[in-house]
């Protein structure tokens, strides 16, 4: 009996002490959380979080609450984020002079990205929209073709299923052939990838794979895991760059049982033969990438970082000349993309023919390449962005699969709206996750409220990402509306200043609204009171999505 008692007095001297201990370490994770962090919704959440999930919000703001992605990973990023700066230095690039047709806005918004990257606005880029799956496929595969030397591939989602099977095949001939062929592949969104034999198949090849933020136990302790390298890039022979929302998947095959229809995505395929263009900037961003992973990878940077800067060709002027011919020849599948496609005129939606997939390469596009990272590059496109819209003087046009915005980008859209300015939100109807699509849901409401337009996608789950801003300046890339593209992931964006170009994004975005139904705001109000408390309260934490 005694001995009872006395186990009874420990246990409840044991349960006082955790308590105290519990609320001692909250006190401690609340000041560090006024510290650390500098976006007011995102503390105010993590306060609540704290405070209303005992123990599992400590444990939960001990693994993702503060951007820590590993020592030794941020000091090779920060020397290979060096390189990448030193790249105009070396080049002796002078981007008052490529910018002297810029309008006093665009100047500005290209200033952003210039004093956190280094990189500016560099001109003569011809560039091709691709808006079809197939068409996508056919242009990488031709390229993968044509590489004499080297390609470079950085994806967020790497899935061996479909057609992606005959692009990794081809890589793997490339290689065969002589050709230097690196992919880096996100260790979390191509998890199944890192999982198969494909990684097996391709080192054997001799094609270096690389993992992109590796996961595991250890890992987690020491850096936060759910910072990801959200990019997709692709590179081949330093004058043919992709960019866009397309992942390495086959829409027929990825993400079926998720029931929100096929993956809708674009790409834009940049090519340059100048000495200094934006897809050598691509190729910097991929080969630090791939440098910042290991100690292994980080030693050979500068050789590579030399060789990138030098002459964008290698060898005779002859050797040029099969080269050229050699591309030509591959590409003959893409004859249609030459096909004209009717361009809107500004602020008005027209119906385009279901047919008109392919668009008219541009020329003479002025581009600049804007890749932001986690304590790198602060929050270069999320400012890039928000500014471009408080430019806005006639329209505003975003494409995005996730908008969960802050207050800043809610209110340079609601703001934008209310001078007049026309503004249009396309999202999918469906998107693959509950929590976003409540919490994006309870931002429609102000935004009806201000005026903006907002369309609902229900011909599958659009991933595109684009925003254009009057009729001449475009923001492409990977970049989702929400607070993990903006200040978690690894992403990257292109700054399109064209007119032309800029009219092409337009009919792409005015084709995807033809498939959209107008959300109209006296229905939206008319809903449910349960249904909108959900969107309310799962909206207090979307700075944390």
């Amino acid at each position: 009996m005694g001995l009872l008692l006395e186990w009874s007095i420990v246990k409840t001297l044991l349960l006082q002490l955790g308590v105290i201990a519990h609320f001692l370490i909250t006190l401690w994770l609340v000041v560090r959380v006024i510290q650390q962090q500098r976006h007011q919704s995102v503390a105010i959440a993590w306060i609540a979080v704290l405070f209303a999930l005992p123990v599992v919000g400590i444990i939960g703001y001990m693994l993702f609450g503060e951007i820590n992605i590993g020592h030794q990973y941020r000091k090779r990023s920060l020397m290979a984020q060096k390189l990448l700066r030193d790249f105009a230095n070396a080049q002796q690039i002078d981007f008052n002079e490529i910018s002297k047709n810029l309008d006093t806005e665009a100047w500005q918004l290209s200033n952003i990205a210039l004093l956190k990257t280094g990189l500016g606005v560099y001109d003569h880029h011809t560039l091709t929209l691709m808006t079809d799956a197939d068409h996508i496929f056919a242009s990488l595969l031709a390229d993968i073709r044509a590489a004499n030397t080297m390609i470079l591939l950085e994806f967020y989602i790497v899935s061996p299923q479909g057609r992606v099977i005959e692009l990794l095949e081809a890589l793997m001939e490339a290689s065969q052939r002589g050709v230097s062929v690196h992919l880096l592949a996100d260790s979390v969104g191509s998890h199944a990838f890192f999982r198969s034999q494909w990684v097996q198949k391709l080192r054997d090849a001799d094609v270096f794979v690389h993992e992109s933020l590796p996961v595991g136990l250890f890992k987690t302790i020491v850096k936060r895991i759910d910072i990801r390298n959200h990019r997709k890039l692709a590179i081949f022979d330093n004058c043919y760059g992709y960019t866009g929302s397309f992942n390495l998947i086959d829409p027929d095959f990825f993400k079926q049982n998720e029931h929100v229809g096929k993956w809708i995505d674009v790409m834009i395929r940049v090519e340059s033969h100048d000495t200094v263009n934006s897809v050598k900037a691509m190729s910097l961003v991929t080969t630090t990438d791939i440098s910042a992973e290991t100690n292994a990878n980080f030693s050979g940077l500068k050789k590579i970082v030399n060789r990138f800067t030098k002459s964008l060709y290698i060898g005779t002027p002859k050797l040029h000349h099969r080269k050229l011919q050699r591309v030509a020849n591959s590409r003959e599948v893409l004859k249609k993309a030459n096909t004209g496609v009717a361009q809107p005129p500004l602020l008005n939606i027209l119906p385009l023919q279901s047919d008109q997939q392919a668009y008219p390469s541009v020329s003479q596009v002025s581009l600049q390449l804007i890749p932001s990272a986690p304590e790198l590059t602060g929050h270069v496109i999320y400012e890039t962005l928000v500014c471009a819209i408080f430019a806005a003087k006639k329209q505003v046009v975003i494409t995005t699969p996730y908008f969960v915005p802050d207050d800043a980008l809610l209110l340079a859209i609601t703001t934008a709206a209310k001078r007049g300015v026309k503004v249009i939100l396309n999202v999918p109807k469906k998107v693959d996750s509950l929590l976003v699509r409540f919490a994006s849901q309870a931002y429609f409401e102000p935004l009806l409220s201000a005026g903006v337009q907002i369309y609902l996608f229900n011909a599958g789950l659009l991933h595109a990402k684009i925003l254009c801003v009057d009729d001449d300046y475009c923001l492409f890339g990977t970049v989702n509306m929400d607070m993990r593209s903006f200040y978690l992931n690894m992403e990257v964006s292109m700054a399109i200043y064209n007119r032309t170009m800029t009219q092409q994004m337009l009919t792409c975005q005015h084709e995807y609204l033809q498939q959209s139904e107008p959300l109209q705001r006296d229905g939206w109000q008319q809903r449910s009171f349960g249904a909108k408390f959900l969107d309310n309260a799962i909206r207090l934490f979307s700075p944390l999505l």
